[in-house]
C-alpha cells in the first residue's frame, strides 16, 4: 500500500471540482480532505482544501494537471 501525497491545496472550490473531474476521466481516484471545515468557518472559504491522490497515481495526476494548463496548482513537497 503506498501512501497518500496531497496534489493540490486551494479555497477554490470550482477549481477542486474542475481537478477532480479531470482525474476522474484519467481513471485516477481523488479524495477531498477538509471538505467539511466549512461549518466550523461559516462557509466563508478562508480555510484552503486538499486533494489528496494515491502515492502511486501522483504523478500522473501531475500530468493531467500540467496537460490542462494547472501545473502551478501542483504541490510539490510535502
Amino acid at each position: 500500500m503506498s501512501l497518500v501525497r496531497e496534489l493540490m491545496r486551494t479555497n477554490d472550490r470550482v477549481l477542486l471540482s474542475f481537478v477532480e473531474v479531470l482525474l476522474r476521466d484519467a481513471g485516477i481516484a481523488s479524495v477531498m480532505a477538509d471538505a467539511n471545515i466549512s461549518v466550523l468557518e461559516g462557509s466563508i472559504g478562508v480555510f484552503p482544501q486538499r486533494l489528496l491522490v494515491d502515492g502511486e497515481d501522483y504523478e500522473d495526476a501531475c500530468r493531467v494537471l500540467r496537460e490542462a494548463d494547472l501545473g502551478q496548482w501542483v504541490k510539490t513537497s510535502d
